[in-house]
């Protein structure tokens, strides 16, 4: 999971860096040559985008920083951490819901992702099978049973979707 958003980036990274170092710098030569610049929209796009694209890799370097960070071997393997899948139980209501969780600034959340900063991350963490889950909200606290966990060390592809 770690390895695949690692490159995921790392492939965003590179797109971003040749747009940055051959496109843009090629529109913005063209842009040059037409003259006045204080009237050129297509000059004034130019150096927008190339800002958004360097602001965009200073973003993306430091999440591949911080993902180099995370060790592996520090997250628990029979509890909630980065990366589970997470099977609760509302006691009440005895719905099921499936919860993922992942890492705080993902850009790509899908339904039932989570980060670990939020509520429901930060009720889950560290819970093992069987423990109850106290999801403190506004309106009231619900209560959550984890049913099943499926942690990143033994986790598959097919249990990430």
């Amino acid at each position: 999971m770690i390895e695949a958003l690692k490159l995921k980036l790392g492939e965003e990274v590179a797109k971003l860096s040749y747009e940055l170092n051959v496109t843009l710098p090629s529109e913005i030569r063209r842009a040059v040559e037409m003259g006045d610049l204080r009237e050129n929209s297509e000059y004034k796009a130019a150096l927008e985008r190339q800002q958004l694209v360097q602001a965009r890799l200073g973003q993306l370097t430091m999440r591949l920083s911080k993902l180099a960070t995370i060790d592996i071997a520090q997250i628990p393997t029979d509890r909630v951490g980065l990366g589970s899948k997470i099977i609760v139980e509302d006691t009440e209501t005895k719905e099921r819901e499936t919860y993922h969780l992942v890492f705080g600034d993902s850009v790509d959340f899908e339904d039932g992702h989570v980060t670990m900063s939020s509520p429901i991350g930060r009720a889950l963490l560290n819970k093992a099978v069987g423990e109850v889950v106290l999801l403190k909200l506004p309106a009231r606290t619900r209560k959550l049973v984890v049913i099943d966990l499926i942690t990143i060390h033994v986790a598959t592809p097919v249990d990430l979707d």
